[in-house]
């Protein structure tokens, strides 16, 4: 493993982690419908992903109970053992799901979380949604008892708004605990967390902001752009968001800078966008974008190896301003 990167504090915990993680969705093996949005990807892949991931430096993995219902934590387990990683090696974040649920769940099912990452320890439990039958409060009671009871390190949430977010760390510093974390989506084309107040508590709060869907879906990569007939294989995502003809007409720009940045630092477009998001804010944010194949995967980690200048940084968002106008 590279000692050259320099670790992030997750939060005010003593989780030290790369500035990208692995996100592991597509480790879902198509089980359930969120499992549905990636192909299978066989167990071999799965492990060299991984294992690629560990050489290259990456020391933390992002998986959830909703993706393929376990199937992914399962996949996750099993390539970090086949890696030689034990537990304490690497940092395993996972996810409970909410929806149609009450807060009185996260310990009636915690064990089976514990039964699929198994021998690895949760070290950050994150509510994934808040969009449960349950308050933010309540279920960061419930989340409390879990860290008592030393069945989880520490305690994140995921696509929190601000309010939601104050209220749960103002619940979790009465069990004298802190809210580490918030998991959003976040890139040069989805800004929003800098206009509704997340950004801003997270770095208020302590709170560190974990960016899913870095990439937006791939289209900072500029592979859309150079081949559209790429597209045809997005399936309905084509229809939405950045994926518009219109909307990747105005993309346009930005793509072109990604790429002359890349041309200087002998990077891609996609590790340009990645690098903007772990410097743009200090060290407030980190990323976990995902991989599909091993050369993803070795991306991703590249991404790490160099930093963008503050005039970088600013031009890059000046031009994301005017996409998102």
């Amino acid at each position: 493993m590279s000692t050259s990167i320099p670790l992030r504090t997750l939060g005010k915990s003593d989780l030290h982690v790369t500035p990208i993680g692995l996100g592991c969705w597509q480790f879902s093996k198509r089980n359930n419908l969120a499992g549905k949005f990636w192909p299978k990807l066989d167990d071999k892949v799965i492990r060299d992903i991984v294992q690629s991931s560990l050489d290259l430096g990456v020391n933390w993995f992002d998986t959830a109970e909703v993706y393929g219902s376990g199937a992914s934590e399962l996949a996750l387990s099993d390539a970090l053992q086949k890696a030689g990683k034990k537990p304490g090696d690497v940092i395993v974040a996972t996810k409970w799901w909410p929806m149609f649920r009450f807060a009185s769940n996260i310990p009636r099912s915690i064990d089976a979380r514990l039964r699929a990452l198994n021998p690895f320890p949760i070290d950050l439990y994150q509510v994934h949604q808040p969009f449960g039958f349950s308050s933010a409060t309540e279920e960061m009671k419930q989340m409390a008892e879990l860290a008592k009871e030393k069945k989880i390190r520490y305690i994140g949430v995921s696509n929190f708004s601000e309010q939601k977010m104050r209220e749960a760390a103002e619940e979790l510093q009465n069990h004298e605990l802190s809210l580490v974390s918030n998991q959003v989506r976040y890139s040069l084309l989805d800004r929003k967390i800098e206009e509704n107040g997340v950004l801003k508590a997270a770095k208020e709060l302590g709170v560190t902001i974990i960016a899913y869907s870095p990439l937006a879906q791939g289209i900072l990569s500029g592979k859309f752009h150079d081949n559209p007939d790429l597209l045809k294989g997005v399936g309905w995502r084509k229809s939405s968001g950045p994926f518009r003809a219109e909307n990747m007409k105005k993309s346009l720009p930005l793509i072109n800078l990604l790429k002359e940045l890349g041309t200087k630092y002998k990077v891609s477009a996609a590790q340009i966008a990645l690098n903007w998001l772990l410097y743009a804010h200090g060290n407030t944010v980190v990323a976990i974008p995902g991989a599909t194949k091993l050369s993803h995967a070795q991306e991703n980690a590249g991404a790490m190896k160099f930093q963008l200048n503050e005039e970088e940084i600013h031009s890059l968002s000046e031009l994301a301003d005017k996409y998102e106008k």
